[in-house]
């Protein structure tokens, strides 16, 4: 295939799969926190972090890893300041200790951190203030959750780039996202070295499938995966591919502690992108590489969709993760061309209105819900049944599909967001 794409496509991959620890909304906010101390030199006597509403409706109703329990902003800043390692990235909260807890508690007990809502800002969107005597440090982080834009100390600007446009444009060191197609993905999974993508793909799915396995172990959240293991057929793949996902999100929304491999920034869209395809590749006894093949299908279906989307928006990012996943699955079955297109053309034109009303333990379900109808979504396609152009949002192929949605999703749902932020931020 074309040198530049497929180059492209694994720096994408590259870029996109990494490692992090919790929910990555209180996690950002948990760098932009230690960072902030790394930069002033010193414990800060006092914090200020103003966030967007998107990272305020995130960070509500999770709770902060490694913090025996704690939730909230103002949890997720201090907890980073105390005890987190600036030089571990979404990772940041790894080493905190016991000792680091308690500072935290008994500062957020003395009022040490302010949280404020910026308002009329868009996407992700974090400033980290701290001071200490006439000292202070400032740290922006702006469009995806690791991203630092801008740091000062005493008011002289020590670094600062230049932050993505309204577009959702990249700087020049970004990879091109705007290269992504259907036809292009299932081309670059087909031929991609395995080599290139091994390290990443086996990571993926080793940290994924150990973090829904402990969903399934004990009970956190609502216990969605491990509730429908118990109630249904546990030898349906379907039910497996469901139950996976949803425990590896029972999980992480209530503070295990593993990490995860993320897609589009967000823990619950990398396990979700991951599992149902995992389950299946063992339903079908595929082998190691197609098993990678497959996931290769998978996040960058993902991806490709949440490009016209964002970061974070008010449409729910498990939507595009299961489509992307469904996609997976249809390549892992040896599904053509057409029925691929299909399945991603079925998920979205069926459950593309699914809201984000923040992160929390109820995203599990809304995982098991997108995957269910990404399998059905797969169902109808082998049976040559899809829904036809002018029907809602569909359009005359996949890609204006994909694109029409994601218009909906970013420009459509602007409003749908800031409601949804006032009513959960009502007393």
């Amino acid at each position: 295939m074309n040198e530049k794409i497929y180059n492209s496509y694994l720096a994408i991959l590259k870029s996109e799969l990494v490692v992090a620890l919790g929910c990555t909304e209180p996690i950002a906010i948990a760098y932009a926190g230690a960072k902030a101390r790394q930069i002033l030199g010193e414990m800060p006597e006092n914090c200020i972090v103003s966030c967007s509403g998107n990272i305020v409706k995130n960070v509500k109703g999770v709770t902060v890893p490694n913090s025996s329990g704690l939730k909230g902003i103002d949890a997720a800043a201090v907890l980073g300041i105390v005890g987190g390692d600036p030089n571990r990235d979404l990772t940041v909260l790894e080493t905190v200790t016991e000792q680091d807890v308690a500072q935290t508690k008994m500062l957020l007990t003395k009022g040490f951190c302010q949280s404020k809502l910026l308002e009329d800002t868009a996407g992700l969107y974090i400033i980290m203030h701290v001071a200490a005597g006439k000292n202070t440090a400032e740290v922006t982080i702006a469009d995806y959750h690791s991203n630092i834009v801008r740091i000062t100390k005493n008011g002289e600007v020590l670094f600062s780039k230049q932050e993505d446009d309204d577009s959702g444009s990249k700087q020049e060191t970004e990879p091109d996202k705007s290269l992504l197609n259907v036809k292009d993905i299932l081309m670059f999974a087909d031929q991609v070295a395995i080599a290139d993508v091994e390290e990443l793909l086996s990571r993926q799915i080793r940290f994924n499938s150990a973090i829904a396995q402990e969903g399934l172990n004990r009970p956190y959240g609502v216990q969605v995966g491990r509730i429908l293991m118990s109630d249904f057929d546990s030898d349906n793949v379907k039910l497996r591919a469901k139950a996976a996902a949803a425990a590896g999100s029972d999980a992480r929304m209530s503070g295990c502690p593993l990490p995860v491999v993320i897609n589009s920034g967000s823990g619950n869209q990398g396990i979700t992108v991951t599992m149902p395809v995992v389950e299946y590749a063992k339903e079908q006894g595929a082998s190691q590489e197609q098993l990678y093949r497959a996931l290769v299908v998978s996040n960058l279906v993902a991806i490709h969709q949440k490009k016209y989307i964002g970061s974070l928006s008010a449409y729910c990012g498990v939507v595009s993760a299961a489509c992307g996943s469904g996609a997976g699955i249809a390549y892992l079955l040896g599904c053509s061309y057409e029925e691929i297109c299909n399945t991603i053309t079925n998920t979205i034109a069926n459950i593309g209105g699914m809201v984000c009303d923040g992160a929390k333990p109820s995203c599990a379900a809304k995982i098991a819900s997108a995957v269910e109808a990404a399998i059905m979504a797969l169902h109808l396609s082998r049976k040559n049944r899809v829904f036809q152009p002018g029907e809602g949002l569909v359009k005359e192929d996949v890609e204006k599909t994909i694109s029409s949605i994601g218009r909906m999703g970013r420009e459509g749902m602007k409003a749908t967001d800031i409601e949804i932020l006032k009513i959960m931020l009502e007393k």
